[in-house]
């Protein structure tokens, strides 16, 4: 029986999954040869293949004298197949186990899989290229005992052309695939095409998998130029076609419809340019829309290939310092993508597994991805071009030596060119960089970006995502098109540099670091607050990743009787982090000069010391923190904002604040706005809607001000500010505090205030009620921070590393100092102006519990309650004494404390002698 079949849609990059299922077909009913007499065709390599394992390296010229003694099915990994040498890491808190996922079972060296196949007759006459769409990192084809050749990128399939060594019938196929590191790409392996930090040093095959038996007369790969604004399409082929040779090019609109035929003879420069009448749909983040070029390569009337290739008209410049897509201005609301897969270990290779994926990141309204250090397979593309998810991809590359390496320098300008030129037509590929934070040689760098730029302007290009190079990264390079910074030799332009040390405002940005810059700024990596580990999550990891990390903070917290707490270290220290990441977002929309940020990151990074700065997971699964309607009201396409001077107001003050919108959608509108203000009952204490105000698109407009008397607020209050646009339903919120006037007096109805260790013991003994709140200088303990640990504890261990405050809101003693259970802002001050105390195993129940990181797990406070002799004792190492005029955060709370310390509810269990209190304050 004979099996006849003409396969339209080979090539890399472009469909051919008919042709693999009809060769499943065939294999399944004993077919020794697949798919012959075809013009063109595949021939499948998935199934079992025969292994055999050597350590490091290897040197062999042939594979001869290897012992093939295990099976293993590809495409897939060792790791998924539970083939290596199994972790034995204990869950121990240590540095070693804390710094990343370790993969259940490790190889690194090379790896020789055996497969006999069968050639089919016709076939000898016709091209035949191995395909493995991704690799790591070296491999290497052997035929019937033959090398044949070898192929080493980390981006981008590796082909091996077998055209000369295959013979009809059965032919022994070897590859031999080597892990281990080929060339230096950056210092402990980080960068994230090469490292076992997030993705792992994985051994195997991944993704397309096939010979595919091709005319030695062909096409080659299509490179497809198309300019939504003249509609010109233009169509390179990278093989040179003889002149008795036609090409017919079809093209199909979004709809499947056909919109342009057209007959070409072959030419030398391989070019092929027509124009599309009529509209065409260009293609963006609101309308991705994707057209269909089918090229067929005719000679003598008969079609000897056809190739078939989905694009977008898409135009990307800059202007000044805006991007423009296809006319109008681009925003980029953006997360990073660093290889974070924790049931595989290697990215998804299927277009269903990254829709997935975007569709999570487009739910919390971003609309951008950037791949650090490691470029994605070519499903990550397919899905980005149907949703549409503007991608910035990078090679491989996070060196701090770049260039002082011949050979690793050439291999990064190698897959460089290799990314271009095999992603190059998917409209998603937007950005380019040629690797995270580099250093070393930036003539060098220059002159990559000058030559890609040279190669392919379908996309814009900068030399590096920052860099803390001396002389370099405050000031665009000459050859940006884009720049990526946290600073620019004006200031910061993240609120790392701001939250902890500048007293909160809400009307200053970002433009005086920027209005100077010639081109786009996109704020680099962005937030990076450390979440308390959620423990819940370890059952979570049922693939190759063992989350010893997890593990070793679950026991630490078992054995020093915490455990309990840890959902509530989670929660705390994750509405901190989203309240800042909140002020992040907010402050980068508010600048005019900013296009856009990257966030580190919408979900969390399992590497570099267990680094949980994500509001969702590792697995996109949220946290319980923020959904993504309410995180879509501060970070979207349209979000109201306002401008006001702080969070904290007196009563007798009058709030004055300014409102307006980022408009980021194609088209201006006109839209009333309303501000209100609502205490925590929802009552709206003072409403205001404006008029239909014009709103333009493409940037942030100040629409209106707004001044609210708060006289009559003659309590303490928690109230929200709710800016909203009826007509759409877009809202945003922001929270105020409002605190009566009031004098603070030093003793308060027989309760004694003191900064003064002796005069309070003396006071104690007496039986009187005491607040004491020494001098800063005079504690022992950590410094007082507001913003949490910064990335992780592990990996940057010389940082107080506290996340947050803890308190339980509903306690007697803050009944006149409205709170949460977490840090907002209205703590800010008393953060800063304070010593984190460590209390160990001393028997006191805190008031305020300052959360810990979770590679120290101390008991840690600001703030507690205990009976001292005869008295009664709330010992503050929050200063509530000095300066309390111009710090009313400060004078509220104590206000609080001594109603507190007033009252029947004062009555602290705990008890603790003079020396223990004694313990907490200098040796002086």
């Amino acid at each position: 029986m004979t099996l006849t079949f003409k396969f339209r849609n080979l090539g890399y990059g472009v469909p051919w999954c008919a042709a693999l299922l009809v060769c499943q077909l065939a294999l399944m009913t004993c077919f020794p040869v697949l798919c012959i007499h075809a013009q063109e065709f595949s021939l499948p390599l998935q199934g079992k293949w025969e292994l055999a394992l050597e350590e490091g390296s290897s040197s062999r010229h042939s594979p001869a004298g290897l012992a093939f003694l295990q099976q293993v099915d590809l495409p897939g990994t060792l790791n998924r197949a539970g083939i290596g040498e199994p972790d034995q890491t204990k869950p121990e808190k240590v540095r070693e186990v804390m710094l990343f996922l370790k993969a259940k079972h490790e190889f690194v060296g090379t790896a020789w899989y055996r497969k006999t196949i069968h050639v089919p007759a016709h076939a000898e006459s016709m091209r035949a290229v191995l395909l493995m769409e991704r690799v790591m990192w070296k491999s290497s084809v052997f035929v019937n005992g033959t090398l044949v050749s070898e192929a080493d990128s980390l981006s981008t399939p590796h082909e091996h052309d077998l055209t000369d060594v295959l013979k009809p019938g059965a032919n022994e196929l070897v590859i031999a695939v080597d892990n281990t590191r080929q060339y230096d790409l950056n210092s402990h392996d980080m960068a994230h095409g090469y490292t076992q930090q997030t993705q792992i040093m994985w051994n195997g095959v991944l993704g397309d998998f096939a010979i595919h038996f091709l005319p030695t007369t062909g096409l080659g790969s299509l490179r497809i130029d198309a300019d939504p604004e003249t509609r010109v399409v233009q169509v390179i082929t990278s093989n040179t076609l003889p002149a008795e040779h036609q090409i017919r090019l079809t093209l199909t609109d979004p709809q499947s419809s056909e919109i342009v035929r057209q007959v070409f003879q072959a030419n030398p420069d391989k070019r092929y340019t027509f124009e599309v009448p009529g509209h065409v749909i260009p293609w963006d983040e609101f309308s991705p829309a994707l057209y269909s070029l089918e090229a067929e390569l005719i000679h003598a009337d008969s079609t000897v290939q056809s190739i078939t290739q989905r694009f977008g008209f898409r135009s990307l410049v800059t202007s000044g310092k805006e991007l423009r897509i296809n006319g109008r201005t681009l925003y980029l609301r953006g997360t990073l993508e660093c290889c974070i897969f924790p049931l595989t270990g290697h990215p998804p290779v299927s277009v269903e597994e990254w829709t997935q994926l975007y569709q999570s990141a487009k739910d919390y309204g971003l609309n951008h991805l950037r791949f650090h250090s490691w470029c994605p397979p070519k499903a990550a593309f397919e899905a980005a071009d149907a949703v549409g998810i503007y991608l910035q991809v990078e090679p491989p590359n996070w060196s701090t030596t770049f260039g002082s390496d011949e050979a690793s320098a050439a291999f990064i300008e190698a897959e460089a060119r290799r990314i271009i030129e095999t992603y190059g037509n998917h409209p998603s590929f937007c950005l380019m960089s040629m690797g995270n934070e580099l250093q070393g040689d930036f003539d060098r760098m220059h002159h990559l970006v000058e030559a890609l730029k040279a190669k392919d302007r379908r996309r814009l290009y900068t030399t590096t995502s920052f860099t803390f190079e001396k002389g370099h990264g405050k000031f665009p390079e000459s050859v940006d098109d884009f720049f990526i910074t946290q600073y620019t030799d004006k200031g910061w332009v993240r609120g790392q540099g701001v939250f902890d040390s500048q007293y909160p405002d809400f009307q200053t940005d970002y433009s005086a670091a920027v209005e100077h810059l010639p081109v786009p700024l996109i704020t680099h990596e962005i937030g990076q607050y450390s979440v308390y580990p959620n423990l819940k999550e370890i059952d979570k990891y049922t693939g190759v990743l063992d989350p010893v990390n997890f593990k070793a903070i679950r026991l630490d917290l078992e054995h020093k009787g915490l455990l309990h707490l840890a959902e509530d270290y989670l929660m705390a220290s994750g509405m901190l982090a989203k309240i800042l990441y909140k002020e992040e977002i907010e402050r980068a929309l508010k600048t005019e000069g900013i296009s856009g940020f990257q966030l580190l990151d919408l979900h969390d990074f399992p590497g570099q010391g267990t680094a949980l700065v994500g509001l969702l997971d590792a697995f996109w699964d949220s946290k319980g923190i923020i959904d993504g309607a309410a995180f879509r009201q501060f970070c979207s396409e349209l979000v109201p904002l306002i401008w006001m001077p702080k969070a904290v107001y007196r009563s007798s003050e009058v709030l004055e604040l300014e409102f307006g919108v980022a408009n980021h959608l194609p088209e201006a509108m006109k839209q009333a706005l309303r501000v209100e203000l609502l205490d925590a009952e929802g009552k709206v204490h003072f409403s205001k809607e404006t008029e239909p105000r014009s709103i333009p698109a493409g940037k942030t407009s100040r629409l209106g001000n707004v001044s609210i008397d708060l006289s009559d607020f003659r309590t303490p209050a928690s109230l929200r500010l709710r800016l909203s646009m009826p007509q759409s339903g877009h809202e945003n919120h922001w929270q105020i505090w409002i605190y009566p006037d009031a004098e603070a007096q030093q003793l308060e109805n027989g309760v004694l205030v003191t900064r003064d260790y002796e005069e309070a013991m003396q006071a104690l003994g007496a039986g009187a009620s005491v607040v004491l709140s020494p001098e800063l200088e005079k504690l022992n303990g950590l410094e007082g921070k507001f913003v949490q640990v910064f990335w992780s504890p592990v990996h940057f261990p010389d940082q107080p590393g506290t996340m947050g405050l803890l308190i339980d809101p509903e306690h007697p003693a803050f009944q006149s100092f409205p709170t949460e259970f977490h840090t907002n802002w209205q703590w800010w001050d008393l953060c800063k102006t304070s010593k984190t105390l460590e209390f160990g195993n001393l028997n006191i129940q805190p008031l305020i519990r300052v959360v810990d990181n979770f590679f120290k797990n101390r008991n840690l406070t600001n703030l507690f309650e205990v009976k001292v002799g005869k008295g009664k004792l709330v010992f503050s190492s929050m200063d509530l004494v000095s300066d309390l005029e111009s710090r009313p955060e400060a004078a509220q709370l104590r206000t609080s404390l001594l109603q507190y310390m007033e009252s029947d509810a004062f009555d602290p269990d705990a008890t603790l002698s003079p020396d223990q209190i004694k313990s907490f304050l200098k040796d002086t």
